[in-house]
């Protein structure tokens, strides 16, 4: 089995002065970087004392989901033949929160939108959905359901 190593840097930038002496002290704000890359800023979700400009780690698995999920998607469809033009999806997901605290994602849901060059492209790039799920690095990696609405159009 062949291994692709990645790496990242997560820094705290959230000391207001006292570090984190009080529940109320410090900000959750930090930067996730990598060499070659540009910065994300990140914060924890609003429910959490976050900063709702940033990025949640809840709203990064998310993306890494429905963008592995394009990503695989794509590579489909350009080797069956399907041309794709645009690709838009609005996806969701639900977390459950547990009376400790604690939580876990329960389900994310894709909406992808594509665009495709002919109308009788449309029942493949439907398809393709269903096996670009079963690729997806991501998708295989979560302990929970991805489901799928795609739609296509021409």
């Amino acid at each position: 089995m062949k291994q692709h190593h990645y790496r990242a840097t997560i820094t705290w930038t959230g000391n207001q002065g006292t570090g984190t002496s009080g529940y109320k002290a410090y900000s959750r704000d930090h930067v996730i970087s990598a060499e070659g890359k540009k910065d994300i800023e990140g914060s924890s979700d609003p429910s959490f004392r976050g900063d709702k400009s940033r990025y949640s780690p809840e709203d990064l698995l998310l993306d890494a989901i429905s963008s592995c999920h394009m990503l695989w998607y794509l590579h489909l469809c350009a080797v069956n033949g399907v041309v794709v033009t645009n690709y838009v999806d609005q996806a969701t997901a639900v977390m459950a929160e547990e009376s400790d605290g604690s939580g876990q994602f329960t389900e994310a849901t894709l909406n992808p939108v594509v665009t495709v060059q002919h109308e009788n492209m449309i029942a493949k790039a439907n398809a393709l959905h269903h096996e670009a799920n079963k690729l997806c690095f991501i998708a295989r990696s979560v302990n929970f359901p991805v489901h799928h609405h795609p739609t296509a159009v021409v």
